[in-house]
């Protein structure tokens, strides 16, 4: 059996600026809108590995604070390729206005990485 993770998925406060968040800044892709009756709706944002994240909101969603070192996913990473792209895409996250959680840095196991937050404080790692 051959399997795969097909797609992670995330609830977001605000579907749309959410979308465009991954849309703007990791080059994905979005597919039209999907809504329901019973007030669910979603994107799918396909990058261009293949991986994809469905981002959805929800007219009764509950909202909870974000916080580091808690159960539960920690955090999506993306790769851009080179030390110089993590550098100018967590200043161009952070000049726009979203929360730098951790500075440009190398890691003890080796990766160079920062760390922004998303619409909704979840952790993106950016790492070569």
């Amino acid at each position: 059996m051959n399997t795969f993770i097909s797609h992670v998925a995330v609830y977001a406060i605000d579907l749309e600026r959410s979308k465009d968040y991954y849309v703007k800044y990791f080059n994905a892709i979005s597919n039209d809108k999907y809504t329901n009756t019973k007030g669910f709706s979603s994107y799918f944002i396909t990058f261009s590995s293949g991986a994809r994240l469905e981002i959805m909101s929800h007219t009764n969603l509950s909202i909870r604070s974000v916080k580091d070192m808690m159960n539960g996913w920690s955090h999506i990473a993306f790769s851009v390729g080179s030390k110089e792209n993590v550098l100018k895409l967590t200043e161009q996250i952070i000049s726009d206005g979203y929360e730098l959680l951790s500075p440009p840095r190398e890691t003890g196991d080796g990766y160079f990485e920062s760390c922004v937050a998303d619409p909704d404080g979840n952790r993106v790692e950016i790492t070569i």
